[in-house]
């Protein structure tokens, strides 16, 4: 039995997004990283069951993890077939806590990130991460606001 492909005519178009979207997060640019989400982007927390809707509360929580992680790097990209599903996997630092995760992309017909979830590991890290961004909240609540 052989693997069914889907063929992309953007794939390249695509992955250019996710390379452009991956070169912002590592230069710390909020702006760039805003300009790759969709306005109806859903942001999916690794310490948070509830998604968060919409452009804003999404660019303002990644500024709060700018704000919170330390020697970020994307280490690993893996894309689906379509073009339009991306795995970023990546490892950071909090002080003296080592953290591995993955966002997960999904893009939109336009190349826009409508589908943003994040996972992290080890629960010593998720748990410094849910303890860090919670003392960034009502500051990411107040960015949200202002658009």
């Amino acid at each position: 039995m052989s693997a069914r492909r889907t063929s992309c005519g953007d794939c390249e178009s695509y992955a250019a997004v996710v390379i452009d979207f991956r070169a912002a997060v590592e230069a710390r640019d909020p702006d760039a990283v805003a300009a790759a989400l969709a306005d109806n982007v859903v942001f999916r927390s690794p310490v948070a069951f509830k998604p968060y809707s919409g452009k804003a509360i999404t660019a303002a929580i990644l500024r709060g993890v700018l704000r919170v992680f330390e020697d970020f790097r994307y280490t690993r990209e893996l894309s689906g077939d379509n073009g339009r599903d991306h795995a970023l996997v990546f490892e950071a630092r909090m002080g003296d806590v080592a953290i591995e995760g993955c966002d997960f992309l999904h893009l939109d017909e336009s190349g826009l990130i409508d589908e943003f979830t994040v996972m992290v590991r080890p629960l010593s890290a998720a748990q410094a991460l849910a303890a860090a961004m919670a003392a960034q909240f009502e500051q990411i609540q107040r960015e949200a606001a202002a658009g």
